[in-house]
């Protein structure tokens, strides 16, 4: 797989987790998921690691 298309990819899929986590603050913020479940540090730690594996390629 070429560096442009990794990079495409990740940058993709921390995109989706992004959706993800915000989505999940606003359905907390409305009172939605009152339990803490660990969905948002999971989300969170997810993205980091894309982070890491997108800066990294660079």
């Amino acid at each position: 797989m070429s560096a442009v298309r990794y990079f495409g990819r990740l940058r993709s899929l921390r995109e989706q987790l992004e959706a993800r986590l915000l989505l999940h603050e606003e359905r907390h913020c409305f009172g939605e998921g009152d339990i803490d479940d660990g969905t948002t540090r999971d989300l969170k730690e997810r993205i980091s690691e894309l982070s890491r594996q997108m800066s990294r390629r660079n």
